[in-house]
C-alpha cells in the first residue's frame, strides 16, 4: 500500500501524517508513506484544500482531518 499526505507543512498537515503512522501502527498494516509538499504534485491529484489523504493513487479525504474510526476503515478497506 503506498500512503501519500498532501499538505504545505501546516499544523493539520502535520497531524495527520502522525494519525496515518498511529493507525498503521495500531492496525499492524505495513504501508510507503511519504509526504507530499510540492504544491504542483498537489495540484495533479487536484485538490484544492489540504490536508489530503492519498492511498495507492486515490484521494480518500481533502480539506479535513479524518476522524480516527474513518482513517482506520479507509486503511483496512485498502489493504
Amino acid at each position: 500500500m503506498k500512503i501519500e499526505v498532501l499538505g504545505t507543512g501546516c499544523s493539520r498537515c502535520q497531524q495527520l501524517e502522525k494519525d496515518v503512522y498511529n493507525a498503521l501502527a495500531a492496525l499492524d498494516i505495513a504501508a510507503d508513506v511519504s509526504k507530499v509538499q510540492d504544491i504542483k504534485k498537489i495540484m495533479e491529484y487536484k485538490v484544492m484544500s489540504t490536508p489530503a489523504l492519498v492511498v495507492d493513487g486515490q484521494v480518500k479525504i481533502a480539506g479535513r482531518i479524518p476522524r480516527k474510526e474513518e482513517l482506520y476503515s479507509i486503511l483496512e478497506s485498502s489493504k
